[in-house]
């Protein structure tokens, strides 16, 4: 497991490696929470889910929804390192007639199940996606990452009661808890405080972890779905645009990308020198 967990660090190394350089080159788009969400994204995709590049529409996958869609870079790099699409195609982010838009398309990107970026509305389509499974008597299982403000909209625990009162034990959220959104800190802005107490006020299993500490990360996931009866909320404790000290726990570098100057001490913080 050891070997396992360095691989994962090191691939995820890799893919904030490839955010900086999408993002500055598309010159558009969020860095800060792409930073700090790309640990669980790699543990998702490398580590626990089914998937197949080669079949993007596979019926035996188990599904992933961004809820806080303006991740998306976190998401493409992922899908472009699974071979769901030519890294190349990152170089296009955000440009007209690219199918790697600011949030997620489904009708456009190979590996995206639902279109996402309205916020708080995420929760509620995992939902509904882990109660279709259901029904269809599958054991596929349904992903969704959330940031802490996004809790602030009150869709988020309708679906939280629902998911509850049905025993969705198929559906796993994992809250990207950084503190921080455009506005400045969330505490400041809509405190949603405890997020553990909350979720679990609502029946849901609830972990917290290190949202950086790949090794917590991998057996939280496990943990989630040897979990029955009730949803698993993992509530992990993230630092906006980790990885880059120029722009961890900023909340500034939400929606700005590197510039020309910022690039070369970015890649240097993550060991890359070109």
């Amino acid at each position: 497991m050891k070997e396992k967990i360095a691989d994962l660090e090191e691939k995820a190394r890799r893919l904030r490696v490839a955010i900086v350089k999408t993002l500055h080159k598309s010159q558009s788009g969020h860095t800060g929470g792409s930073l700090s969400a790309i640990d669980m994204v790699c543990a998702l995709y490398f580590h626990k889910m089914r998937h197949n590049p080669a079949e993007p529409a596979w019926d035996g996958r188990d599904r992933f929804v961004l809820s806080k869609g303006h991740a998306a870079p976190a998401l493409y790099v992922t899908l472009a390192e699974c071979g769901y699409f030519p890294a190349e195609d990152l170089m296009m982010l955000r440009r007209l007639g690219s199918h790697l838009q600011g949030h997620p398309d489904s009708k456009g990107t190979p590996g995206v199940d639902v279109c996402t970026g309205s916020l708080g509305q995420g929760l509620s389509m995992a939902n509904g996606m882990a109660l279709g499974l259901k029904l269809d008597g599958k054991e596929n299982r349904v992903y969704a990452v959330l940031g802490d403000g996004e809790l602030q909209e009150g869709q988020i625990w309708e679906a939280a009661m629902a998911a509850a009162h049905y025993k969705s034990d198929n559906l796993c959220a994992l809250i990207d808890s950084n503190g921080l959104q455009i506005d400045g800190d969330v505490a400041k802005v809509m405190n949603v405080s405890s997020i553990s107490d909350k979720f679990k006020a609502f029946g849901w299993n609830v972990i917290e972890i290190d949202g950086h500490d790949m090794g917590q990360i991998v057996a939280a996931l496990d943990q989630a779905e040897a979990h029955k009866g009730a949803p698993t909320a993992i509530v992990a404790k993230t630092v906006k645009g980790k990885g880059v000290h120029l722009f961890e726990n900023k909340a500034s570098y939400h929606g700005v990308t590197p510039n020309d100057d910022e690039l070369p001490e970015a890649l240097r913080c993550l060991g890359c020198c070109d």
